[in-house]
């Protein structure tokens, strides 16, 4: 459970990282707004990701956002914390760019070393009936009926995969921008 409670925060992380450097490049940003946008959408996806199974169990959405940052905060504050240090020792990955071979090795380094640090926390909170163990509580409580039905049920496995894909695509055409 504390592996299921890390990827899903990784998860979120990732992509809200990517979302925020995204925006940040697009508007011509600064380094240092792109990282607080991307640090935002972190927040917003990691949490995102964990509503969505309490939503689709039939919990009211305020019930379940009430539910998740009392449970997923100290996990998703503590792999951006390790993700964005060990982003801003890599040289040059914060500066990078998102067609950059330099970027995605050092996120795919940084959410590695983020998702080590995370997972002790998750297992600490679980053990103490608290992070996940909040949530997961909720996750099976009744078959989905009607429009809850087609709220995704993301399993480790696939979070694993978008993760893979997400990171392995980057990495793919940033490789490629360099070859032409």
């Amino acid at each position: 459970m504390a592996a299921s409670a890390t990827l899903h925060c990784l998860t979120g992380c990732a992509i809200g990282e990517i979302v925020g450097l995204i925006i940040g490049t697009a508007l011509g940003l600064s380094t240092g707004w792109t990282v607080v946008i991307a640090i935002g959408l972190a927040f917003v996806f990691g949490y995102s990701l964990s509503t969505l199974p309490l939503l689709r169990a039939g919990m009211a959405l305020g019930a379940a956002l009430s539910l998740v940052l009392a449970a997923d905060t100290l996990s998703i504050a503590t792999m951006e914390v390790v993700d964005n240090a060990v982003m801003a020792l890599i040289p040059g990955a914060m500066e990078a760019g998102l067609v950059n071979v330099v970027f995605w090795v050092g996120m795919m380094i940084a959410l590695t070393v983020a998702f080590f640090a995370a997972y002790p926390v998750n297992r600490a909170l679980l053990k103490r009936g608290r992070g996940h163990a909040l949530t997961h509580a909720h996750h099976a409580a009744t078959v989905p009926t009607g429009a809850r039905r087609f709220i995704p049920a993301l399993s480790p496995g696939l979070l694993v995969a978008i993760i893979v894909s997400f990171m392995l695509g980057g990495l793919l055409v940033s490789t490629a921008a360099t070859l032409q």
